[in-house]
């Protein structure tokens, strides 16, 4: 082991430890908030109040219900019969090292699987993710106990295989965990695997099927009742929701709703987001797959600010990524650097009087969509940077040494 990848690997070392030591040793109400909510609540799966289960004990302003599909509780209902001491420190431990995945294949999807032989760029993997660890959508999500490194992982999986089937399942799986990720669903789209999205339609109703056949009760409740309730996941005004509507609706005052001025947005993301996808190489997977994530994240009516796990990748693409050298990419990156590592949706968090409030002076209001404004910036600089500025190829060469770290 030469000395660059001792001292990433001691760094990542140091960063898990210091994790697990604040997570174990100096516990408030929010600390693995949500990894409670994930044991506790699924504990009620098959008592026939999953979703009338709340808890209030660690967030008195909005008592936490448990927000995702019956086939996610199913597969987290095992955990409540360990300690949870237990769950936390494997919960901890297995979200590094999904989050290592998240970067080996973000940078293998850039400069190749034989690349990634060679210890520069391994050493570049076990440094970004030393250095992913400390970025606000990743720290918060150590600190909630979130399911978001995981559920990234699993897309960008099936992104990197090329089974049909693989991918599918893959997909369906995680969508059927969260829904969200359905929206990879249009990577496949955009690129006619079409096996890949007839197996992603297959893999998600054979988790409502599974879940139907064991609580049907359950499954009906949440499929026909509280799947399109925002409100149930939190209050959508609140500065960590980083989506347009979040956005938007803080800018306006009130909760814009999904009327004509979101659809309207919607609309323009899309066409952004459209171009962009045309503006960039065939070959470039991540950059795709990106544009993809960051869409899903700007429409859905809660995007959290810890779901932007996708800002990870995103930060290496435009490290190293075929328009890193372009015009302005260093000034794109060093935004989304800034926003991360400050965590600037969190940081004005502390400001707002409550999370329930709306209505906020204009100059909190727009600094708090710095994602939603940021992601139409790189759409729009993606689409310029391609028509004014063709953009070189990949460097797939080791000449230049991947070792910086956010």
């Amino acid at each position: 082991m030469n000395r660059r990848l001792w001292l990433a690997s001691a760094a990542l070392s140091i960063s898990i430890l210091l994790r697990l030591w604040w997570a174990l040793f100096f516990p408030s109400n929010l600390i693995l908030v949500d990894l409670h909510v994930y044991v506790e609540g699924a504990a009620n799966l098959f008592g026939g109040n999953l979703y009338e289960w709340t808890d209030s004990s660690r967030s008195p302003q909005f008592p936490l219900p448990f927000t995702y599909p019956p086939f996610a509780a199913l597969l987290l209902y095992p955990l409540h019969f360990l300690p949870f001491d237990v769950v936390a420190v494997g919960w901890l431990l297995a979200t590094a090292a999904a989050l290592f995945g998240i970067v080996w294949i973000a940078l293998e999807m850039m400069v190749g699987r034989a690349a990634m032989h060679e210890q520069s760029w391994r050493t570049a993997a076990v440094a970004w993710t030393a250095g992913g660890l400390w970025l606000e959508p990743v720290r918060s999500t150590l600190d909630y106990g979130q399911v978001n490194v995981f559920i990234v992982l699993l897309a960008m999986l099936a992104a990197r295989s090329t089974r049909w089937w693989l991918s599918g399942l893959l997909v369906g799986v995680a969508t059927g965990i969260k829904l969200t990720p359905a929206v990879t669903g249009l990577y496949f789209v955009a690129r006619r695997r079409w096996l890949a999205v007839i197996a992603s339609a297959a893999a998600f109703f054979g988790t409502m099927g599974l879940t139907y056949l064991l609580t049907p009760r359950e499954t009906e409740k949440y499929f026909g009742q509280l799947v399109d309730d925002p409100h149930r996941i939190g209050p959508v005004g609140s500065v960590i929701n980083q989506s347009l509507r979040g956005a938007l609706s803080r800018i306006a005052g009130h909760d814009i709703g999904s009327g004509l001025v979101w659809k309207s947005a919607v609309l323009l993301t899309a066409v952004l987001a459209f171009f962009a996808w045309r503006a960039l190489r065939s070959d470039d997977r991540l950059g795709l797959l990106l544009i993809v994530q960051l869409f899903g994240m700007m429409v859905a009516p809660i995007s959290w600010s810890h779901h932007w796990i996708c800002l990870v990748p995103l930060v290496l693409w435009l490290r190293y990524g075929p328009l890193s050298k372009a015009v302005g990419a260093r000034l794109i990156t060093a935004f989304w650097l800034f926003n991360t590592i400050v965590g600037i949706p969190w940081m004005l968090g502390v400001l707002q009087k409550s999370m329930w409030d709306v209505s906020r002076p204009w100059y909190l209001a727009w600094a708090g969509a710095s994602n939603a404004i940021g992601v139409l910036v790189l759409f729009a600089w993606m689409i310029a940077v391609a028509r004014f500025s063709p953009a070189p190829a990949v460097d797939r060469s080791l000449e230049r040494e991947p070792y910086p770290v956010p």
